[in-house]
C-alpha cells in the first residue's frame, strides 16, 4: 500500500488511466443521466468501480464522494472524504479528444489536502498536497505572472462572458480559451499555460476540488466567484462557482464581476 494520501492517489490515477484507455475510441457504451444531467459511459463506470474498492481498501475510514456513485450522508460523519470525477470531461472522452481526466481529492475539514488530475492520452500527472507545492510530472510548477488584464487569456465556457454577469454590462478584456475538463482548466492555470478559469454557475465538488489545491500550491488563488473560500464535503455537495487566478488577475476580476 502506499505510504502516503498523495502517492495512493496518484498511483490510483494511473491504474485508472489504463483502464479508461481501453474504451476511448472504441465505441463505448453510452448513457443519457436522468435530469439532462450529462453522459456516463461504461469507462466511467468501470474507472468508479477501480476507484471505489482500491481507495475503500486503503483508507476504509475515508468517506466517499464521486459524481458515479449515489450520494450518502455517511461522508459526513468521517474525518476525511475522496472526492473524485472518474472521467471528468465525458463528453471530450466520447469525442475523441485527449482533454479528459481522473480527479482524485481528499478532503479534511472542508479543505483539500491531496490531490491528482491524470490526462492519460497525454501523460500529465498533476499532483499536490496542502503545503507541498504543486508538481506536473514530478516537476514544480506555478502560476503565469501577473500580465495587464488585456493581454490575459481566461478558460471558461461563452456564458461567463455574458454582459449581465458583469458590472456595468461590460465583460472584462481577456482573451477567452475553453476545455471540455474543469479540472484540466485549473491545471493549465496551475501549470501558468493560462492567466485563469472561470465558472459562474454552481460547481460539484468532483469537478473542481483536486484542481482548486493543485492551483493554490502553485502560488495561484482558487475561490468562489465572490471571492469566498470553498468547502468541501457540503452536505450537498456543490460550490457556487470557481475563479482562479494569479492573485493579481483574480482581485482584477473579482472586483468586475457583479456577485462582488
Amino acid at each position: 500500500m502506499p505510504e502516503t494520501d498523495l502517492a495512493l492517489l496518484i498511483d490510483a490515477a494511473r491504474a485508472s488511466g489504463d483502464i479508461a484507455r481501453k474504451f476511448f475510441k472504441e465505441d463505448p457504451q453510452i448513457w443519457d443521466k436522468p435530469d439532462a444531467a450529462g453522459p456516463v459511459t461504461e469507462a466511467d463506470l468501470k474507472v468508479n468501480d477501480y476507484l471505489h474498492k482500491r481507495l475503500a481498501q486503503a483508507r476504509p475510514d475515508y468517506g466517499w464522494l464521486s459524481e458515479e456513485t449515489e450520494d450518502t450522508a455517511d461522508r459526513l460523519k468521517t474525518d476525511r472524504q475522496f472526492v473524485i470525477d472518474p472521467i471528468d470531461g465525458t463528453r471530450a472522452f466520447i469525442e475523441g479528444s485527449p482533454d479528459w481526466a481522473h480527479s482524485l481529492a481528499i478532503v479534511e475539514n472542508g479543505q483539500v489536502i491531496s490531490a491528482a488530475v491524470y490526462l492519460p492520452i497525454r501523460d500529465q500527472m498533476f499532483a499536490a498536497s496542502l503545503g507541498g507545492g504543486a508538481m506536473m510530472n514530478g516537476s514544480p510548477i506555478s502560476v503565469a505572472e501577473s500580465v495587464a488584464i488585456d493581454q490575459a487569456v481566461v478558460l471558461g465556457a461563452k456564458p461567463n462572458f455574458l454582459p449581465r454577469h458583469w458590472r456595468n454590462g461590460i465583460p472584462p478584456p481577456v482573451k477567452r480559451a475553453f476545455r471540455s475538463s474543469l479540472a484540466y482548466r485549473l491545471c493549465l492555470v496551475a501549470q501558468g499555460r493560462f492567466n485563469g478559469m472561470l465558472t459562474l454557475h454552481p460547481s460539484w465538488e468532483w469537478d473542481i476540488a483536486a484542481g482548486a489545491l493543485i492551483v493554490t500550491e502553485a502560488g495561484g488563488i482558487a475561490s468562489d466567484p465572490a471571492s469566498k473560500p470553498l468547502r468541501f464535503n457540503n452536505p450537498h455537495p456543490q460550490v457556487p462557482g470557481i475563479l482562479a487566478a494569479s492573485p493579481t488577475l483574480h482581485h482584477e476580476l473579482v472586483t468586475q464581476l457583479t456577485l462582488a
